[in-house]
């Protein structure tokens, strides 16, 4: 009762409302905010701190940042905000001037990236068959997920790609360019209501133990000083039986690419997947493999319930 009853008097308030809407759509800092809604960061931030005690609005520390977002268990600022007419000339302003400012943060993220001289779409880079890859994810994955989560998000799209599947979507990546552009597209898309995106670190990821239905890595591993360590983590947060995708490059004579886009390793063979991935308690499908200017290959995997861990990886 007495938490109900401060959820409610959270709410019951025009701005915070205008908040709660907002944040439902995706995930703002404060200083969105406080140019959506044209009100001070100091009365922002009261407002913002009373929905966070509340458990309407979840906070997520990014750097120096934090950004807020309606998290997926918050009921009751879901059934209020269905009840919200959608006509409302106020909140049709606030959403105008949300996607206004994704695309201009997504404008600066990109126009870093070029100056520095990055390019953040690899797959374009290296001429990979997107569309076969997504394609090939896809069919191996569940037609309905629970919560899912994108282990290296980049600019978010598969993110984009599973979530009409997926309950809810979360997208791990360790750049703020890259976050910036993934928010950016998840808003334009009207995706932002159950896909977030935050900053993290794949060796440490800060979600509890078996936590998501389904995690991918796409294009990941290849970049990761301790691949086993990454995928023993990815396992962690992975619930029994729950399944893990992995698309990434298979092996190659390419060592350029080390130096052009600091790829750590020159592609992976199933034995040494499969070795790790059972260290991890999973076991491993055949792969299947995407031709094109690099092999590209796509595993399925499940986690094996905790009597079976460490069992040798197996097809299934």
């Amino acid at each position: 009762m007495d938490e109900f009853l401060l959820q409610l008097r959270a709410a019951a308030e025009p701005t915070r409302l205008r908040l709660l809407a907002l944040c439902a759509r995706g995930a703002f800092c404060v200083s969105d905010l406080c140019e959506a809604l044209g009100q001070s960061q100091p009365r922002l931030s009261r407002h913002l701190k009373l929905l966070v005690e509340a458990g309407l609005l979840q906070r997520i520390p990014e750097g120096a940042n934090a950004y807020f977002l309606v998290p997926a268990e918050a009921a009751l600022a879901h059934q209020l905000l269905d009840r919200l007419p959608v006509d409302d000339p106020q909140l049709a302003s606030d959403r105008r001037q949300a996607v206004r400012l994704a695309a201009e943060r997504a404008r600066t993220a990109s126009e870093n990236f070029r100056r520095e001289g990055a390019d953040w779409d690899e797959m374009r880079a290296l001429g990979l068959p997107a569309p076969a890859i997504e394609a090939a994810l896809l069919d191996l994955l569940p037609d309905r997920i629970g919560r899912l989560l994108d282990i290296g998000t980049g600019t978010g799209r598969l993110l984009e790609v599973l979530a009409p599947r997926a309950e809810s979507a979360t997208g791990i990546d360790a750049s703020r360019e890259m976050l910036a552009l993934a928010r950016a597209r998840l808003t334009e898309r009207g995706l932002g209501g159950h896909c977030a995106v935050r900053q993290g670190d794949l060796y440490r990821l800060p979600f509890a133990d078996a936590a998501f239905d389904v995690v991918t890595l796409q294009m990941v591993l290849h970049y990761a000083e301790d691949p086993a360590a990454a995928l023993a983590e990815a396992a962690r947060v992975l619930k029994p039986d729950g399944v893990m995708a992995i698309a990434d490059l298979g092996p190659h004579a390419r060592p350029e690419l080390a130096a052009q886009y600091a790829h750590r390793w020159p592609g992976f063979v199933e034995p040494q997947l499969a070795g790790w991935l059972a260290e991890a308690g999973c076991a491993v499908a055949s792969p299947r493999i995407i031709d094109g200017p690099l092999e590209v290959r796509v595993w399925a995997v499940r986690r094996l319930p905790g009597a079976l861990a460490g069992l040798p990886a197996f097809t299934f």
